[in-house]
């Protein structure tokens, strides 16, 4: 069988773009809350939330990440349960949607609930948002420049560099240039055994 076989994107899925908006309005109701609520919690209006929920307007990673917060969450977690998959092989092409406005500057390398998560950060990205995660994460700069806060200290990451980080250790980043390109490559724990 030939590579063209599996259908015009590779993956013998056809193109779509992730179901965003149900996955925000799935994780409001489940903490029974109203867009009212959201709106209080997020400072943005319950008619952008709406739309965001009905799909009909596509947040930037900013919107993203004050609704995740609003809802308890990370918005890895909400892009995840937008886009999921139970194929256990899965290709993510280059030109699919992400279901962000197209100046979000990210987009899911991973697909789905899986314990590895992946991002691709390109443009500016400012440090105005502090992170913490329970499981390791690695930074790798494939262009550009970054500067990372971590542990009390500021590490300046260039073109071909890596950061580690474990679990547990809050920090920030922001692109130096603006031409960065940075992969972010995150595991979560394990979900408990059901024994």
């Amino acid at each position: 069988m030939s590579d063209g076989a599996a259908g015009a994107n590779g993956s013998g899925r056809a193109q779509r773009a992730p179901q965003l908006g149900g996955a925000v309005r799935r994780r409001r109701r489940s903490l029974e809350l109203t867009l009212a609520q959201v709106a209080d919690r997020t400072g943005l209006s319950v008619p952008f939330l709406s739309q965001i929920e009905n799909d009909r307007a596509r947040p930037s990673m900013r919107s993203l990440q004050r609704i995740a917060d609003g809802l308890a969450t990370t918005a890895v977690e909400l892009l995840a349960a937008a886009d999921a998959t139970a194929d256990a092989v899965d290709v993510v092409l280059a030109v699919e949607d992400a279901g962000l406005t197209p100046e979000a500057g990210v987009r899911p390398l991973v697909r789905g609930r899986r314990r590895l998560h992946a991002l691709e950060f390109t443009g500016p990205h400012e440090a105005d948002r502090e992170f913490l995660h329970e499981g390791d994460e690695l930074m790798y700069v494939a262009d550009g420049a970054v500067e990372v806060e971590a542990d009390g200290r500021v590490h300046r990451l260039d073109r071909g560099d890596t950061l580690y980080l474990p679990g547990g250790v809050r920090h920030r980043w922001r692109s130096t240039r603006p031409d960065t390109r940075l992969l972010l490559v995150a595991v979560s724990e394990p979900a408990p055994s059901a024994t």
